[in-house]
């Protein structure tokens, strides 16, 4: 059996409410070592993570000819966006640049605060249906 979830953007919004809090893990220790000498900032790579969310997401809205939904189980489409989350970016230089990592922060804050919101809104959703209610 399909699972339900998979029809919907949830799996998407996990993965970036997932992406952005591990974003602002690496974000935060560039912050704690500001004052680091010789230390390279890190960052996690905002546009391969988009690059492999938006092609997991077509993946599941397009599947390849004889493709059989009793497969999707099998299957899981967010690996991809997961890889890229595991792939560190160092930047040259000694230097980081504080207002940066600020403005990064609140940036992330922003992706993560959007797709948990848009994720309790599905979740209602299915309650109100579930529910029979509105």
């Amino acid at each position: 059996m399909l699972n339900i979830f998979n029809q919907t953007t949830l799996p998407a919004l996990e993965q970036s409410a997932i992406f952005a809090q591990r974003r602002h893990n690496v974000l935060a220790g560039n912050m704690a070592n500001i004052d680091t000498p010789g230390y390279q900032a890190r960052d996690l790579s905002t546009e391969e993570f988009e690059t492999a969310l938006a092609e997991a997401i077509e993946a599941t809205r397009n599947p390849s000819p004889g493709y059989n939904l009793g497969d999707a189980a099998d299957v899981d489409p967010m690996d991809g966006p997961r890889r890229a989350m595991e792939n560190l970016l160092y930047h040259d230089g000694s230097e980081i640049n504080l207002e940066r990592q600020v403005t990064e922060i609140a940036k992330n804050q922003n992706l993560h605060n959007t797709a948990i919101a848009l994720m309790k809104s599905q979740f209602e959703t299915l309650r109100v249906a579930i529910s029979e209610r509105v």
